[in-house]
């Protein structure tokens, strides 16, 4: 069967005519391929030769790109075949200077591709095996045949009573095929009258019911199934209808199926444009878009540069105002100095006069001369000035910050509102993550409420106003597990000795615009103390406006801190943490008058606790130097006399939901606090 079908895949000669079939009587059909076929290396040549087994044909109609059997394969000019996908894929989004992959040919421009149909069905016959092939052939010519009779190519139905004449019309009573000659009897006899006569027809025997050998006549659509007269009594239940009903019902509805196979293809034609339309908008607003985008950012980024180089430049123009004076001073030192020399000349002169009385007159007019001592005057760079130009560029960045944050913030809750199937119940407190936080733990945020919003107690914090029941001064609900376990971590730090606590030690400066406009600030921003007369400080919208008070520059959200403070003077003071977000005027804004601030005070002898406006006496305690120990994660701040040992003058316990900031409050002239720089 392999050399049979071998042999049928060889091409025959140009213009030869059709030639029987071994064994059939029947001649063959086939085309003479196209010139591509014959020309390919590895396709119909390679099969018509003898003794080629399976696995050898499946080598020559292997893709050289894919390395598997070709698919829908097409030919390129200079002979080789690919599959057609594995082609685009390999000159996917090129139009010219293409080549073949496998020898590398060049084109010049993008190569007409056909079909090699000879190769695709030789592949297909390698796939299927032998019998289907030659079952498909049978189908294929069965399908190809006219009703009315042979095509001028097609192979004519033989007479089945002399085999060698053409036959011109088939009986279907007799199941035969006729020739003119051997037709007659039909014609002229009237026994034959009622034989039903059609053109000739192929393949009777399977006309026939092969279990009743009786032509078919009718159609089951149950079974699909063609019948005899004698199926019928096995479909009684079945709808059965005459083959030409049946037939014509089948052509009505492929016809009808192919009608709406053609608007469906339209719809989807259309639909295809559609999408393409949509896509190209797509992409021409989301240019567009980026387009806009890019702009703005430009103009922010040239925003931030403006006010780079404005920044800068004071910077720079306080140096040129120090170096100009350092110019002046050297100056008039280089003047000094000349005369000095032009001194020392005129008594090196008068001692090498020889003239008694010349002498002693120049001896006299130069004792006289007198020269003043050289004297360079302090002359150094406005601290608060420069301290202000960085702070306002620390401002920017924050606030820059926080509204990226912000912004974070608000996708992230609209993805989540998103996501919820119905609005939360107003009856139902809302899950932790689907509510924002009243006040986010974030240390920059709180830096920038600190310096914008504080101008406006009523807003910063609004929930001042709204006292609690002055109760103690822990706040937040505990459990008993928990308040153990902070009490066992408080009992720990202050078992530690002051070399122990050094290693949480937070070098803390004042920060120059907090500070009341009587508070003055010496020693590198580590000293304060009040002033008789305002300092004329530049307003500014964290500045305390009441009570003489300023925060340390450094904020602390998380880990430990300790840091130490000196009462010099005077002990009329308070020393505490606070909220950023903290009035700055009115009654409020005094440490311990509000919920947003922790303090010790002292007045003289007497030392109280202040939070929440409510007041804890404690015992006296004298001490120079107070220890403060902030502890984020664990929620408490202790303030312990520094000495040989320290001893605790008090500890708040609660939970902080903000970032904490170093804060002070002086209480007249003569009050001085000063913070240690600790060596960590």
């Amino acid at each position: 069967m392999e050399g049979s079908r071998l042999s049928r895949l060889s091409l025959p000669a140009p213009g030869a005519g059709p030639s029987p079939e071994a064994g059939t009587g029947r001649v063959s059909s086939r085309k003479a391929p196209s010139p591509v076929s014959v020309a390919e290396p590895g396709a119909a040549g390679a099969m018509a030769a003898p003794g080629r087994g399976p696995s050898e044909l499946e080598e020559e109609l292997t893709c050289s790109i894919c390395l598997c059997l070709f698919s829908s394969p097409v030919t390129v000019p200079c002979g080789h075949n690919f599959c057609s996908a594995c082609l685009e894929l390999c000159w996917a989004g090129l139009s010219e200077n293409l080549s073949c992959p496998q020898c590398r040919a060049a084109f010049p421009s993008r190569p007409p591709l056909h079909k090699n149909t000879v190769l695709c069905r030789v592949v297909e016959q390698l796939r299927d095996g032998p019998g289907a092939a030659a079952e498909e052939e049978k189908e294929e010519e069965e399908e190809a045949a006219a009703p009315g009779g042979c095509g001028p190519e097609e192979a004519p139905v033989w007479c089945d009573s002399c085999l060698r004449a053409p036959a011109v019309q088939t009986c279907l009573t007799c199941t035969a095929s006729f020739c003119p000659e051997h037709l007659r009897p039909h014609r002229d006899s009237p026994a034959f009258r009622d034989h039903q006569l059609r053109a000739p027809l192929r393949h009777l025997h399977r006309r026939k019911c092969p279990q009743h050998c009786k032509l078919f006549e009718f159609f089951c659509g149950q079974h699909a199934a063609s019948i005899c007269s004698l199926c019928l009594l096995g479909h009684k239940q079945c709808h059965i209808s005459p083959l030409q009903d049946a037939k014509a019902n089948a052509e009505s509805a492929l016809k009808k199926k192919l009608l709406e196979l053609h608007n469906q293809g339209e719809r989807a034609a259309r639909a295809m444009n559609t999408v393409k339309t949509s896509q190209s908008q797509v992409a021409e607003t989301a240019s567009r878009k980026k387009d806009l985008i890019r702009n703005e950012f430009s103009e922010i980024k040239a925003l931030i540069e403006e006010k780079e180089n404005q920044t800068l430049k004071v910077i720079a123009d306080e140096e040129k105002r120090v170096c100009n004076r350092f110019d002046y001073i050297y100056s008039v030192l280089g003047s000094k100095k000349n005369e000095i020399q032009s001194l020392r000349d005129q008594i090196e002169t008068a001692l090498t006069e020889a003239d008694d009385v010349l002498f002693l007159k120049r001896a006299a007019t130069l004792q006289q001369t007198s020269v003043k001592e050289a004297f360079v005057p302090v002359n150094e760079m406005d601290q608060n000035l420069i301290h202000s130009a960085f702070q306002s560029a620390i401002n920017l960045k924050e606030t820059v910050r926080l509204s990226v944050t912000q912004l974070k913030e608000k996708c992230a809750e609209a993805n989540l509102t998103l996501v919820k199937t119905k609005p939360p119940s107003a009856a139902f407190p809302s899950k932790p993550g689907g509510k924002k936080p009243p006040e986010p733990h974030h240390p920059h945020k709180e830096k920038t409420h600190h310096q914008t919003q504080a101008a406006s107690p009523a807003v910063a914090n609004p929930k001042e106003k709204k006292k609690t029941i002055k109760a103690a001064p822990t706040t937040g609900p505990q459990n008993a597990a928990t308040a153990a376990a902070t009490k066992e971590l408080i009992q720990s730090f202050l078992k530690k000795s002051r070399e122990e606590l050094l290693q949480y030690a937070a070098n803390v400066t004042l920060d120059y615009n907090t500070a009341h406009n009587k508070v003055l600030l010496s020693e590198r921003y580590t000293r304060m103390s009040v002033s008789d007369t305002p300092m004329n400080y530049n307003p500014h919208p964290q500045r305390f406006t009441d009570c003489f008070q300023v925060l340390g520059f450094q904020y602390f959200k998380r880990g430990i801190h300790y840091w130490e403070v000196e009462l010099q003077q005077n002990n009329f003071c308070g020393i505490g943490i606070c909220y950023g977000s903290m009035a700055r005027q009115g009654p409020e804004s005094r440490l311990g008058r509000n919920s947003s601030s922790w303090c010790i005070e002292w007045f003289n002898s007497k030392i109280s606790s202040w939070h929440n406006d409510v007041e804890k006496c404690l015992p006296s305690v004298k001490a120079t130097k107070i220890g403060v120990l902030l502890h984020c994660e664990g929620g408490f701040v202790i303030f312990m006399a520094v000495g040989e040992k320290h001893n605790l003058i008090y500890k708040f316990k609660t939970h902080f939901t903000e970032a904490l900031y170093p804060a002070f409050w002086l209480f007249s002239s003569g009050t001085v606090l000063s913070l240690c720089q600790l060596n960590q």
